[in-house]
């Protein structure tokens, strides 16, 4: 049986690997190793997930995908989903999950009936979670706005505070000459601040 292992973070700033133990383990107590590993840091909103789709292109009819949580594979929306699921199927995925109890008997040597019967089972319980993860995802979101606006309305909302250290480097590259693509690279930030920190420049120059 061959195990690839998924580990997704939503963010540069976590950690993708934090589960990793976790999965070891779970592997481990069940006589099986872990042969291939994906990590990204990708919002699981996103259907667009280079890693995911690298550990579907490469896997093989019977292989297993390990997951910690069926919310670090989707918080995709119902439509997304159905193509994600079609994806998996397709190639003949078994999804294992440490939160989806009844998955782990996807992992022992079954006949084929009962196989059947818990693919059946665990696919509809797959779907629920999804779901329910991605009714996490968009409340929170909602929660979100709401103390947006909230703050807003009373004056209170001050945005993300302003890297100084870093846009003070970035103006310093820019000034150097050095490209916004080694810029991006450099420092990890999108174009749009290095095109902020730019104009705050350009402004400067034309005071």
């Amino acid at each position: 049986m061959f195990v690839r292992a998924y580990l997704r973070a939503s963010t540069k700033d976590q950690d993708a690997s934090r589960a990793e133990g976790q999965l070891k383990d779970f592997a481990t107590e069940r006589g099986l190793k872990i042969a291939a590993w994906y990590r990204e840091n990708e919002s699981g909103a996103k259907l667009d997930r280079p890693e995911l789709f690298k550990l579907l292109s490469d896997a093989q009819d019977g292989d297993v995908l390990l997951i910690e949580q069926v919310d670090r594979l989707s918080r995709l929306n119902d439509v997304d989903w159905k193509k994600l699921r079609a994806a998996i199927d397709a190639k003949g995925v078994r999804i294992v999950a440490l939160d989806l109890p009844t998955s782990h008997q996807l992992m022992a040597n079954a006949d084929s009936f009962t196989g059947r019967v818990l693919e059946a089972v665990n696919g509809l319980l797959l779907d629920l979670l999804a779901a329910t993860a991605r009714k996490d995802y968009e409340d929170r979101r909602r929660r979100q706005a709401q103390g947006v606006a909230k703050a807003r309305a009373e004056g209170k909302f001050q945005g993300r505070p302003e890297n100084v250290d870093r846009n003070a480097g970035i103006a310093g590259m820019l000034t150097s000459g050095m490209s916004w693509s080694d810029i991006e690279a450099a420092t990890g930030c999108g174009r749009a601040t290095i095109a902020k920190v730019r104009k705050r420049l350009k402004d400067q120059t034309t005071a």
